[in-house]
């Protein structure tokens, strides 16, 4: 089953147990998948649902950071709960250690020697790493190792 029905399914069992909280996030979630399959005019991969899940919880990540320094601490329950729910979608997140061996291979490869070659790595990392670390973690470990 692709990520695309599992969350349409998933969907449907919320409602069944009045979960609103869970339907309203899976839906917000759907919405952003049909938005690109009609603009795009294309049926989405499992890839581009996983990106699509990554920026959605990058966003709540950052909503819920503004929250907390608002002391909105009931709209950041929200927030975490949401988080928490994007993330079982998701892969597992790569180690650092993981990480951090998979861009020194990938540093090799391109032949990168410096700061000037990072989009080089950026773009080859992304690709090999994908949904598995987010582009800040990978941008920090890649200018340290390229530092």
């Amino acid at each position: 089953m692709s990520l695309k029905e599992q969350i349409k399914n998933d969907i449907k069992e919320a409602m069944r147990a009045k979960e609103t909280a869970k339907r309203d996030t899976l839906r917000n979630i759907q919405a952003a998948i049909k938005q690109i399959e009609v603009d795009e005019r294309r049926e989405l991969s499992d890839a581009d649902v996983e990106a699509i899940l990554m920026k959605y919880l990058k966003q709540r990540e950052d909503a819920k950071g503004q929250f907390a320094d608002a002391g909105r601490n009931d709209l950041v329950e929200k927030e975490e709960a949401e988080i928490t729910l994007v993330k079982s979608y998701l892969p597992e997140p790569m180690s650092d250690e993981e990480l951090e061996n998979i861009l020194k291979e990938i540093i090799v490869k391109t032949g990168a020697q410096n700061m000037k070659d990072m989009g080089k790595v950026m773009g080859a990392a992304k690709a090999e790493v994908g949904s598995r670390a987010d582009g800040g973690r990978i941008n920090q470990i890649v200018k340290r190792l390229l530092g």
